[in-house]
Formats: C-alpha cells, structure tokens, sequence
C-alpha cells in the first residue's frame, strides 16, 4: 500500500485548483495591480527610446533609417522572446533636397535687401527648377478663400495661412486645432495645383512661435506635384504684414526627389495565449518618422512603450488567455500602408482580431486615462480596469463610437474595437513634425506612466470573458 499517494493526489488537486482559479480570474485587483505596479518601477521603455532616437535618428519610410529601426525592433523583440515576424509592405520613398526661399520683391524694400524665409518641403512636394523660381505670393486663409480668388492664382506663389489655435490645444482639444490646419497641408497644395499655382505654402501646424517649420504630408497625384512648403508662423505673419504694404515676390528652391516605391515592414511580436490563442489583442505604434528629427513622441514612444508590454508581462512570466501583438507599425505618416497591409492581410480574420489600442499621441503630457472605441452598454465592463488604474492618476475612460487612429481605422471600419491612452497633448504640437523631436523632450516619468496604462489595458482586454466586438452594419 503506498501511504504517499492520498497526500500526492491532494497536492494535484490543490495545484489544479490553483491553477483554475488563477485562469478564471486574470484580470483580479491584484494582477492587475502587479502588471501597473512593474511598469511604473522600469525605465525599460525609456532605454529602448534613447536606443531608437540616439543610434537611428530619423525613420523616413524607404529610408535606411527606417529599415535599421524595423531590424532594431525585431532583434529586441526576439530576446524578449516573443515571436517575430516581419509583414512585407511597399511604402513610399520621397527625400528631401535643397530647401530655399527669399522675399526678393516688396514695398519699402531697401536697396540691395533680401530676406530669408524658414521653410521645409512637405512629403511628397515636387520639385522647382535647380536654380529656383521666383513668383509673386497670393495670400490665403481657407479653401473658400482659395476657389474665390482662382483668376490670381495661376503662375502664383499660394500661401495658405491657417494660425494653429493654441488656446484650443490647452483645453483638451488639440486633435481638433490640428484638424483645420493640417487639411490646409495635406489638401490645399493639390487644390491650389489644379488652379495652376507655381508653388504651395501652407503656415506650419503647430503651437510654439519658435520660427520651428512643421513638416507632414501633402496629397499631391503624380500630375499634381507642385512645389510645397511649410514655413514657419512667424514668416507667415511677416509675409501677411507687408503684403498690406503692397505686392510680395518670392524666389523659391525646393529640390526633393520622389523614387519608387521601397520595400519594408510591419513588426510583429506575439505573446502567445492560452485558450484564446487564435484571437488577438493588438497594443502599437508607428516606427516610421519625419526626416527633421529623431521621431521621439512621433512616435518613437508609442513603439517603444508598445513593446514595453510585451516586456512587463514577460518579466512578470504571465501569459494572457488571448495573443498579445506588438505591431511597430510602417510608412503611417506618408500614407499608412502598413495598417492597410495588415487590414487586407487579415481582412477574412477580422473577428479574431478582439481589439486594437494604438499609441500616437507622444508623451508631452501625462497620461490620465483610455479612450475607448466601443458601443455605450460594453463601458461598464471597464470598471475593474479604471479602479486600479485611478491608483496612478490614470483612471479616466473616454468612450467614443469611433477613434479613427491613423493605422487602426481600417480594422476600425470593420469592426474591430479601437483604443488608445488618453494623454494630455496640450504641448504636443510644439514639436510635433519638427526638428526638435528629440529624446531630450520626453519625460520619463510620463513614459512610465504610459507603459503602465498600456501594460493594464492590454492585459485586461486579453482576458476579458464578455465579448466588446461590433458588427460592421452597427457603425452605420
């Protein structure tokens, strides 16, 4: 008679027992609290910031930059000891050139005086002769404005003058600030071609008078592709001044070269789940850039802290019920065909695609919550996930019917339920798209915060027993 084996089949029950109970309940006050809880304590994230920004520097699609972050990501994730996996995706290859502009002509001009404008081409601007072109600037504040005044235009200089509303950005609404300036960019160059402009101007978008130039896309077709330019607010307003003292002439030199399309990638890195394993929560950022700098709130943060997750969870040994994806997503800022990719790639799958959170905001400000994109009677479910977050100052759930985040929206439209964290970017306009993107502006203690919000969310949502997924018919 073996006297051990009543003691050894009590041990075994003890040990299954724990072990459905701990698989029941993944998303307890005090898992959750210990997820938020090593987050907070590790500048992990910090350091693959400093890794990205400092040793890369800019991540232009097609650029050598942008495929050295793809191969820095992917190596980092492997040793983490995710499972990697690089989705092909074509993007676009524009690079900059020369970058030059002068008011060569104006009223009360002194003999022999020029002045210098500060400008940068916009993604995707044409080209001017090498030896620049010099034509008279046509003034304009809206789209309306633009049609009307369409017999001035041609042969023209068009500047687009929308003054960011900063006022706006400080009370919590910045997205909307950046809206009404950043249709002028992207838009108004295209509109002012087809009236037969010889260049575009738009005011850049963006809160600090630094004499800083914003850059960012402009939806120019190959028949389109006038010269554009951002330049700062302050040329802008200077341009406006002595337009009031009669005509204004600009010599303009942009040289930027659009090539074929390049060959790059999404990385992917699956956590692996249990019972849920074919369904997925995806937590992203976008690790292409602008070329004036070193991308760190965009979105160099949103990456590293994305993958921040993978690494809390990794050191805490826990494995979620659903598969976990990190997607260091590519080419969003000229184009967004890296979420597009992963849309068609996944388009059959889409209900196994339970959520998506996308981080694109930086960290300028704190971060004091989530947004959540899901129907108004699936809100009260978050309730456990707001009340431990509420212990770091983070607890706030913003609800919407649509979040619209820039590589998401695909999926979005779909169906697919959308989040992100909810950040305080009063300031992020300062330097978004700008030359002073750089590791230096990020505070370190808000990217803490971050990965701690984002750690939890992605957690809770990876172990969540209530269905938040939408029909596409019900978004209408």
């Amino acid at each position: 008679m073996n006297l051990r084996k009543p003691a050894r089949t009590a041990i075994a029950a003890a040990s299954l027992f724990l072990l459905a109970t701990a698989h029941a309940a993944p998303n307890d006050s005090a898992t959750l609290a210990q997820v938020r809880d090593t987050a907070m304590a590790s500048d992990w994230a910090y350091q693959r910031l400093e890794d990205m920004t400092d040793l890369i520097g800019p991540r232009l699609s097609g650029s050598a930059g942008a495929a050295a972050a793809v191969q820095q990501v992917a190596d980092t994730m492997r040793k983490l000891g995710a499972k990697v996996t690089l989705q092909p995706v074509k993007v676009p290859h524009w690079v900059r050139g020369e970058e030059k502009a002068q008011l060569v002509e104006y009223a009360g001009r002194p003999q022999g005086i020029v002045q210098n404008v500060v400008l940068t081409a916009l993604g995707g601007s044409g080209a001017t002769p090498a030896a620049g072109l010099t034509a008279p600037v046509v003034i304009v504040h809206d789209f309306d404005e633009l049609k009307a005044r369409a017999a001035e235009v041609k042969g023209k200089i068009v500047l687009i003058d929308v003054p960011f509303d900063q006022g706006m950005a400080e009370r919590g609404l910045a997205g909307n600030a950046y809206g009404r300036g950043s249709a002028a960019r992207t838009r108004g160059p295209a509109l002012a071609a087809e009236l037969g402009a010889a260049a575009a101007l738009v005011r850049s978008v963006g809160g600090a008078d630094f004499r800083l130039t914003h850059t960012g896309m402009t939806r120019l077709k190959d028949d389109q592709r006038i010269p554009a330019a951002a330049i700062t607010a302050e040329d802008a307003m200077l341009i406006g001044r002595l337009s009031k003292r009669g005509p204004v002439t600009m010599k303009l030199t942009l040289t930027p070269k659009t090539l074929p399309d390049a060959d790059s990638y999404n990385v992917i890195a699956d956590l692996p789940g249990t019972d849920k394993a074919d369904e997925f929560v995806i937590v992203s950022g976008h690790l292409d850039s602008w070329d004036l700098a070193t991308g760190a709130h965009d979105d160099a943060t949103g990456v590293t802290a994305s993958m921040g997750v993978i690494e809390t969870l990794k050191k805490l040994k826990l494995q979620p019920r659903r598969t976990i994806r990190m997607v260091a997503w590519m080419a969003e800022e000229n184009g967004g065909s890296g979420g597009r990719a992963y849309h068609q790639a996944h388009k059959a799958q889409l209900d196994k695609q339970f959520a998506a959170i996308e981080s694109d905001g930086g960290v300028t400000g704190r971060t004091f919550g989530v947004v959540a994109g899901v129907r108004p009677q699936y809100e009260k479910l978050f309730a456990p996930l707001q009340a431990s977050l509420t212990k770091i100052g983070a607890g706030a759930l913003t609800r919407r019917d649509v979040l619209g985040e820039g590589d998401l929206h695909y999926m979005e439209s779909d169906g697919v339920p959308s989040f992100a964290p909810h950040v305080d970017t009063s300031a992020y306009f300062n330097y978004h798209h700008t030359p002073a993107d750089t590791f230096d502006k990020v505070n370190p203690d808000h990217l803490k915060r971050h990965v701690a919000v984002l750690s939890t969310l992605t957690w809770y949502l990876a172990n969540m027993e209530e269905p938040i997924g939408r029909a596409p018919e019900q978004l209408n």
